[in-house]
């Protein structure tokens, strides 16, 4: 590769912090550059408006969204007041993937030209430069510092150089050519015979200080202890050459060695062999990025979760043996006694890794650590282990939804990183997880292991703020105070909507008790919110009927509770709500045409709320209603003080939020004498609540 994309993350504890910006500012040019090298992979620009997976995005998509990240995270932590181009960092911001809150639907999507996302991408390349170059350093740099930000849209536009990859390698070839400086591999054979290793078992404890010196996402940080027994694990990946027996045994076609959701995969995709197998007759070829290869028997086989179980499941009745895959544990294992060093302190890769050996995969016998092969690099290692936080977890405030919408129980973690895998992918405490039936550049080892794999099941929320929001929107509360959220809904529901009862937006929908009551009115609502945290919730209580929360009693004290459908007589209106994520005050063309929006106290808790105010009108229909309920309870932890739009005097008098209000939108509304104060008591724990006055108004659109 050419070395001008070869890098590392950078150590945010040494040095001094000038040569600590220069450090930054080198590392964040190479990522960019290096994110628009793998896009000259394409002759047709036409191939980047094609779904190359029906669960993703095109890839024009993440073309423009490494970019808008930037913008969107330096606005949303009131480092960057003006935007570039809000339309882009609407259409460019939520890259969830299969996430019920992410829109995948393409007729939502006017998609600009590639041009037009190019010349973007170096407005963007501009800003960011100057930020870097101007924000305040100081060592050691910490998450809750402003450069840390521009480091979380470095690694993120890593994360997403390797996610794309594996989509150009399913579009058709076509529309792609090689990519100048990438050398594949060309060493190809037959593979050596796997052969399983006794591993001595030992108490592990992982998770790192957050005084770490390597940029980490939030799931790296806390700790976690287990007691792994002794087991065998694979010397080799498992290769394409052995991943064949288990197809030519009609692996793809005995039911038996398939989990219940992996043969409802298997069975829907008709699935006869691995995704990047082609057959040619009675022999096959390997797609790779770019290019179609005779089969290397003797490289990794790149499968999904549900494949590498199978494959287990068989060599397992096979051989007698308990054969499984890795535990992220048991991956700890063999990776720490084998003393790798961890990215920052190698002089060149040890594996097949930070794209400093091949642009490809190798073979599984090429780099050795002692026994075991591959521990890291060449592909992404299956894990048993679904994703979820160690104790101690925390959410960075700026990214929020990074990792908690994979505790779901169905994303499980890929551990070692691949030939493509840089910056965070590369260090040893990066902790990353895919759907199951999703693929990366990932195949997987094997164990041998009688003991139990124990699987942390988080189906009970328990992030405190979420349960909070939970306890407030669905819980019985104390006699005499109503529910804030479906006394909002009835108040809506007594307006003189005449006709206007096709569609609604709730906009602050948190847990999505207003959105279900205002559906008992509207044909159909939208609820939407900043927060996947507290959408997971409300989507969950839609798809599945029921969500589960641990809820603070007294100090150890807990109450575990679980709120379905049938509790608030819910079901009859599962299909007239959605929600969705989404910045307020930047929103998407899509959120138009409503006859009733509600901003649901949300406007003394955002960061501009005159923007928003100001292109609501935009999004009714004539004669909409909107409906505002807020304390006016200005915070500069949301809202700078000159963005308030009330609670401060000028010219020695006091200025109001609600006149403020009154004047942003005497253009297109006329204020309606329909208003009510609302109280609205936030559950903390049994005994401790916080109440307050929601004063609600209601306005029409002219």
């Amino acid at each position: 590769m050419d070395p001008r994309f070869v890098t590392k993350t950078i150590n945010l504890q040494t040095g001094y912090p000038e040569q600590k910006r220069a450090e930054i500012l080198e590392y964040f040019k190479k990522t960019f550059n290096l994110d628009e090298h793998l896009f000259e992979v394409f002759a047709d620009k036409a191939a980047m408006y094609r779904t190359a997976d029906p669960l993703r995005h095109p890839l024009i998509f993440y073309f423009g969204h490494t970019a808008a990240f930037y913008i969107n995270k330096l606005v949303i932590s009131k480092i960057l007041e003006a935007r570039i181009n809000p339309k882009f960092e609407s259409m460019f911001a939520i890259g969830v993937d299969e996430m019920s809150w992410d829109d995948l639907n393409q007729s939502n999507y006017k998609w600009p030209t590639f041009d037009e996302v190019k010349d973007y991408r170096h407005k963007v390349y501009d800003i960011v430069v100057k930020q870097i170059e101007t924000l305040p350093i100081q060592l050691p740099i910490r998450w809750e510092d402003p450069m840390w930000i521009i480091l979380m849209g470095i690694e993120h536009s890593r994360i997403h150089i390797e996610t794309s990859s594996v989509l150009i390698r399913q579009l058709p070839l076509e529309y792609l050519k090689p990519i100048p400086g990438w050398k594949t591999c060309l060493n190809s054979g037959y593979a050596p015979e796997n052969k399983l290793i006794p591993v001595a078992g030992e108490a592990v404890r992982l998770g790192k200080p957050f005084n770490d010196a390597l940029y980490g996402w939030d799931n790296e940080y806390g700790s976690h202890q287990a007691e792994v027994e002794s087991f065998e694990a694979s010397s080799f990946l498992c290769s394409n050459e052995e991943y064949l027996g288990f197809v030519n045994d009609q692996g793809y076609q005995t039911e038996s060695f398939w989990t219940e959701e992996g043969w409802k995969w298997k069975s829907y995709t008709k699935a006869e062999h691995p995704l990047f197998w082609r057959k040619n007759g009675e022999s096959y070829r390997l797609r790779l990025v770019y290019e179609e290869v005779e089969m290397p028997w003797n490289w990794p086989v790149e499968v999904n979760y549900l494949e590498a179980k199978a494959f287990c499941n068989w060599k397992k009745e096979k051989t007698g043996k308990p054969i499984r895959l890795m535990t992220e544990e048991e991956w700890y294992i063999l990776r720490d006694r084998a003393n790798i060093p961890d990215l920052n302190e190698w002089e060149s890769a040890p594996g097949n890794i930070n794209l400093e050996h091949f642009q490809s995969p190798c073979p599984v016998n090429h780099f050795a650590f002692g026994d075991f092969y591959d521990l890291i690099g060449n592909v992404w290692q299956w894990t048993e282990t679904p994703i979820s936080g160690y104790e101690g977890f925390k959410i960075h405030p700026s990214y929020d939804d990074f990792s908690t919408p994979t505790f779901d129980m169905r994303h499980n973690m890929i551990k070692g990183g691949s030939w493509i895998s840089t910056g965070n992918e590369a260090i040893r405490s990066s902790r990353y997880a895919f759907r199951r039936h999703f693929y990366q550049h990932a195949g997987f080892r094997y164990v041998s292991s009688y003991q139990e794999v124990v699987i942390k099941d988080d189906s009970y929320e328990t992030d405190p703020e979420v349960i909070q929001y939970c306890e407030t929107h669905y819980a019985t509360i104390p006699q005499g105070v109503p529910n804030f959220q479906k006394a909002l809904a009835d108040f809506c529901a007594t307006l003189p909507l005449s006709k206007l009862t096709r569609c609604a937006l709730d906009m602050g929908c948190k847990t999505g008790r207003t959105t279900w009551e205002l559906a008992r009115t509207f044909n159909n609502v939208t609820g939407v919110d900043l927060s996947a945290r507290t959408i997971r919730v409300a989507t969950q209580l839609q798809e599945q009927g029921r969500f589960n929360y641990i809820f603070p009693e007294e100090g150890e004290i807990c109450d575990y509770r679980q709120v379905t459908l049938e509790d608030f007589d819910l079901k009859p209106l599962v299909k007239k709500v959605k929600f969705l994520q989404s910045d307020f005050t930047n929103l998407k063309n899509v959120f138009s045409g409503y006859d009733l929006i509600l901003l649901n106290d949300i406007l003394d808790r955002i960061y501009q709320p005159k923007e928003l105010l100001s292109q609501l009108h935009r999004r009714m229909n004539d004669n909409g209603i909107l409906v505002i309920s807020t304390c006016y309870d200005w915070d500069e932890k949301y809202t700078k003080p000159e963005n308030w739009l009330g609670g401060y005097r000028s010219s020695a008098e006091p200025v109001r939020g609600i006149e403020t209000v009154e004047e942003l939108l005497r253009e297109h509304f006329i204020k309606t004498d329909q208003k009510t104060t609302l109280p609205s008591l936030f559950r903390i724990n049994k005994r401790k609540s916080v109440l307050k006055d929601v004063e609600v108004t209601v306005w029409r659109r002219r």
